[in-house]
């Protein structure tokens, strides 16, 4: 019976000695999670992916004072990797803006360290400075814990082995073509059932343009590949998460040329409007997003004047910025150089054609947008009016200022119809580009930005200025080559700015139309059968004593009878103050029908005489009809009238 209860006692001190061995030796897990899987624009370069967590559990016991054993985590995108390089001289030129955080420090989200501990989410943001290495971490033990009436003891990761101070807690990423690596990151295992560790990656930007813009099943995933190695084991559930969706961000249209006559001068007259419209809510974003009713998109930046600080580990902003982090005193992690903007690419503007747009957006090129009470920032987040609002900027590359409400602006020094406040943009070369900054923005609505494109020219038809010609227009997200290069904008940089887009892929779309000024002659009855004949004749009359600018071109006569239309014949150049005269039966044998002669100059006026040869029994004369000018909707010059025998002319010439 004693060696019995011996056994029985035995063998349940072997149970609970192999009951703790296993929570000793509970494998390392980590559940990966993207909480918000973004949408990025496919003209991008450097859209950011959403947040990768680890969410990690079990593990085995370390002893107090001990070395932390280190990983390497690195990710495999299925595109290049265009995170900010922040290089540190003499050290590594690819180390990025991409950061991991332990715990989500900062964050305030309640955690298995208990409130008041100043480790896990309520420690302090602290920078592990030799990211190709990573930081050596050691095993302390703080009193703490969640929901103890008194304090417990808990395992806390610190920077030295024999204080209890914390260790480094953000880590910077080696950016090599498609993959991010972290160094040396220090592992504690949770260990107690019910407590976890958050490991996060932010900060990750990949080219979207190469992953096209959508498939069958709406868009193209982002796809990051985890891979760890080091000292210790770590086992990942998903380790190939989707972090992003790739579509097409931007559809844009101007409403199609307007024709103005060379012969007439206009002063900022309305051309065109274009349109910036998003494919998906978020396309628009601001530098920084509002975070108060007094915000501005210029806040958000650490250490930089009274800016409130964009550093929560896991919040959504919804701006160009991602989680906003000062590496040193000239470099700062997540932080973009300006908000979305819009460009206008005007190409083949006729030489003496000048180019004007507004200098925001507006409802239509004689309606401006009021602009919003508070400028800058989110709607959404200020609680204002949900007013989209852009506003035309000096260049495409000129950075936003860190001091609130700070952006290289250009405001209207012109009016156009409706007091839109417009500015010249100067053409050279025949080219002109404008670019505005999204300022303000919904992120829960679909925006448009509506823009408008006035001309100024002076007519001078003798030295034919400005000349007939097509002005176009490519539309797409800015800054875009030619600012940079394709090749060089689709790879990480430290100096290139974010973010950056592709050129409009698109056709060029028509602005503006420079129409020579034409006359439309009609010669109602022609005919050279029966033994009649018709003479034509056609006056060049733009030399004048009226100051009117001569010109010289030449008349494209139609003749149409019906069926079998004779093929259009040319008088060649007649100069000005000419007159020129033909037979119909010399240039149309056997034609009975009517002509429309189509003149290249200002003032053609015409006559068309109809006898018998020689004039002997019948003859008739008439003025040709001038009729308007389908080209442009206009008239040229007054009608004439018609009549026999040398009916004058009733015109204002």
């Amino acid at each position: 019976m004693v060696s019995f209860r011996r056994l029985a006692i035995a063998m349940a001190v072997l149970a609970v000695f192999a009951a703790l061995a296993s929570a000793q030796t509970t494998p390392l897990t980590c559940q990966t999670n993207v909480a918000v899987t973004p949408t990025l624009r496919s003209e991008g370069f450097t859209e950011q992916t959403g947040d990768i967590t680890l969410i990690c559990t079990g593990g085995a016991n370390q002893a107090v004072g001990s070395q932390l054993p280190q990983v390497n985590i690195a990710l495999f995108y299925n595109s290049q990797v265009t995170s900010r390089l922040l290089p540190i001289a003499g050290v590594n030129n690819n180390v990025s803006e991409a950061l991991l955080l332990l715990d989500d420090p900062g964050s305030g989200v309640a955690s298995y360290y208990g409130t008041g501990v100043p480790f896990g989410t309520n420690a302090a943001q602290i920078l592990c400075t030799t990211p190709t290495t990573g930081c050596i971490e050691f095993v302390q033990s703080v009193a703490g814990g969640p929901g103890a009436t008194v304090a417990s003891p808990i395992a806390v990761a610190s920077a030295s082995a024999t204080a209890a101070t914390p260790g480094p807690n953000v880590f910077q990423g080696i950016v090599s073509g498609n993959t991010i690596t972290f160094f040396g990151i220090p592992i504690l295992a949770p260990v107690t059932t019910g407590a976890s560790r958050t490991i996060r990656i932010t900060n990750a930007r990949v080219n979207a343009t190469s992953l096209g813009g959508g498939s069958s099943a709406g868009a193209t995933p982002v796809i990051a590949s985890i891979s760890i190695s080091g000292a210790t084991s770590l086992q990942i559930t998903n380790a190939t998460p989707t972090v992003g969706f790739v579509q097409g961000g931007l559809a844009a249209s101007a409403t199609g040329a307007t024709g103005f006559n060379q012969c007439v001068s206009v002063t900022r007259s309305s051309t065109n409007t274009l349109t910036f419209a998003e494919n998906f809510p978020t396309a628009f974003k601001t530098r920084i997003a509002a975070q108060q009713n007094t915000s501005y998109a210029g806040q958000g930046i650490p250490s930089l004047g009274s800016l409130s600080a964009q550093n929560i580990p896991g919040a959504i902003y919804n701006s160009e910025s991602n989680f906003v982090f000062p590496v040193n005193a000239s470099q700062t992690a997540g932080l973009a150089d300006f908000g979305t903007r819009l460009r206008a690419v005007f190409n083949n503007v006729p030489a003496g054609a000048r180019i004007y747009v507004s200098t925001t957006n507006v409802n239509n090129n004689v309606i401006p947008i009021a602009p919003p009470a508070i400028i800058g920032g989110s709607a959404a987040n200020t609680g204002a009016a949900a007013t989209s609002f852009a506003q035309l900027v000096s260049s495409e590359t000129a950075a936003n200022g860190n001091a609130p409400g700070f952006f290289p602006v250009v405001a209207g020094t012109d009016l156009g119809s409706g007091n839109v406040p417009l500015v010249e943009i100067p053409v050279l070369n025949g080219s002109a580009t404008a670019v505005w900054e999204v300022i303000n923005t919904n992120p829960n609505a679909s925006e448009q930005f509506k823009f408008g494109v006035f001309t100024t020219f002076a007519s001078n038809v003798a030295q034919n200025s400005p000349p007939p010609g097509t002005a176009t227009v490519n539309m797409s997200f800015a800054p875009a080559p030619p600012a940079f290069s394709a090749s060089s904008g689709a790879a990480a940089s430290s100096t290139l700015p974010i973010p950056r887009f592709i050129a409009d892929p698109n056709a060029a779309r028509n602005i503006l139309t420079i129409n020579i000024c034409r006359t439309i002659l009609l010669y109602p009855f022609v005919t050279n059968i029966q033994g009649f004949d018709t003479g034509l004749a056609i006056a060049n009359t733009s030399t004048d004593p009226f100051g009117t600018g001569a010109q010289a071109g030449s008349c494209s006569l139609n003749w149409y009878q019906g069926t079998n239309n004779p093929a259009a014949t040319n008088t060649g150049t007649i100069a000005t103050g000419t007159v020129y005269t033909n037979l119909a039966s010399t240039a149309v044998p056997g034609f009975n029908g009517y002509m429309i002669a189509v003149c290249n100059f200002q003032y053609a006026h015409g006559f068309a005489f109809v006898s018998d040869v020689g004039a002997r029994n019948l003859a008739m004369g008439y003025l040709a009809l001038v009729i308007p000018d389908p080209g442009s909707g206009s008239r040229n010059a007054s009608p004439l009238s018609a009549a026999g025998g040398g009916t004058g002319e009733n015109i204002a010439h």
